[in-house]
C-alpha cells in the first residue's frame, strides 16, 4: 500500500493541474470503489473549484468552493493519472489504464485526470469542510511527522507508558499520522534502535534520534518520488526510486549495510514484516 512519500508525490504531481481549477466535467463509472460513493457524487462536483490540495495522513485532500472537501485514499492499487483534453477520448500519459477507470475528472485548465483502481481498494467521499477533523477517518490522528508538532517531546509524551513494541506503536496512527511499515523499518535501523524493544523503554537520546531518522528518511523518499513497489506511480506515471535506497527493507539475508556487524533478519510484528539488523539496533 502506498505511503506518505507516495502519496505525497501525487499530491505534488496533481496540485499545478487542480489547485485554481474549475471541475467542468465529472464522469462516474461505477457507483462504488471499496465503498459506495456519496449520492449525486458527480452533480456535487461539477462546476467546483478546487481551492487547495493537501495530504493528511495517506488521504488526499481537495477542498472545493462548494464547502465540500473531496477526499480520496489510493488503497493498494489506485492511482491518479494526468492527460489532456482530446475530443471523444481520454487520453492518458502513461496508457492503458482505461479498463479500470472509475472517475474521470475534467478542468478549465484542459486536463483531464483520471483515477484508476484495478483492484477497488481505494475509496473517496465528500464531507463538509468545516467538520473534516472531526471525522471518523481523521479524529485522532497524531501529527504528522514531517511538521514541526513532531519533534522529540512530543514523541516521547506519546509513547512514555507504551509496553508495546516500537516498531508496532510507530505504526498507530495515533502517534503520528502517515507512517507505514516501510518507512519506520528503514527509521528505526538508522536510529539504531531494535524494533522489538518497548516503545517505553526508549531513552531521551534515542527518542531524539528516532525522529529525526522518521523526518530524514520520508524527506529523502519524497525527493525521490517515493518506493515503487507493485503497482505504485505519481501522477504523471513516473516509478519512484527510493526503493533503491532501502537499507534494511526487504534485504533479508544481506549484510549490514552499515556497519557490515552481521546479517538483515526479518521477523513478523503486528502482522507485518520487519527488517532489522540484530548487531547494531539495539
Amino acid at each position: 500500500m502506498p505511503e506518505l512519500p507516495e502519496v505525497e508525490t501525487v499530491r505534488q504531481g496533481l496540485r499545478p493541474h487542480l489547485e485554481g481549477a474549475r471541475l467542468v466535467k465529472v464522469t462516474q463509472n461505477r457507483p462504488d470503489l471499496r465503498f459506495p460513493l456519496p449520492q449525486k457524487f458527480a452533480a456535487r462536483l461539477t462546476g467546483a473549484v478546487v481551492e487547495r490540495l493537501e495530504r493528511r495522513a495517506k488521504y488526499l485532500l481537495a477542498a472545493l468552493d462548494t464547502g465540500e472537501t473531496l477526499v480520496a485514499h489510493l488503497g493498494m492499487t489506485g492511482r491518479f493519472t494526468v492527460g489532456d483534453q482530446q475530443p471523444g477520448r481520454f487520453h492518458n500519459q502513461a496508457g492503458g489504464v482505461e479498463k479500470h477507470t472509475h472517475i474521470v475528472f475534467e478542468t478549465d485548465k484542459g486536463r483531464v485526470i483520471a483515477f484508476n483502481d484495478a483492484r477497488r481498494f481505494g475509496y473517496m467521499d465528500l464531507i463538509p469542510t468545516a467538520t473534516l477533523n472531526q471525522h471518523p477517518w481523521f479524529k485522532g490522528l497524531g501529527p504528522e511527522p514531517l511538521d514541526e508538532d513532531f519533534n522529540a517531546k512530543a514523541l516521547a509524551a506519546a509513547i512514555a507508558d507504551k509496553k508495546q513494541n516500537i516498531k508496532v506503536t510507530l505504526l498507530d496512527q495515533r502517534i503520528v499520522a502517515g507512517l507505514g511499515n516501510i518507512y519506520v523499518s528503514e527509521a528505526l535501523y538508522r536510529a539504531g534502535i531494535d524494533p522489538r524493544r518497548g516503545a517505553g523503554t526508549l531513552k531521551p537520546k534515542e527518542i531524539k534520534a528516532l525522529t529525526a531518522a522518521v523526518k530524514a528518511v520520508l524527506t529523502e523518499a519524497v525527493a525521490a518520488g517515493g518506493s515503487t513497489l507493485r503497482d505504485y506511480r505519481s501522477a504523471e506515471g513516473e516509478l519512484g526510486y527510493f526503493q533503491h535506497s532501502f537499507r534494511v527493507y526487504g534485504r533479508e539475508g544481506e549484510p549490514c549495510p552499515g556497519h557490515g556487524c552481521g546479517t538483515i533478519e526479518r521477523i513478523v510484528q503486528g502482522g507485518r514484516s520487519t527488517f532489522f539488523c540484530p548487531k547494531c539496533q539495539r
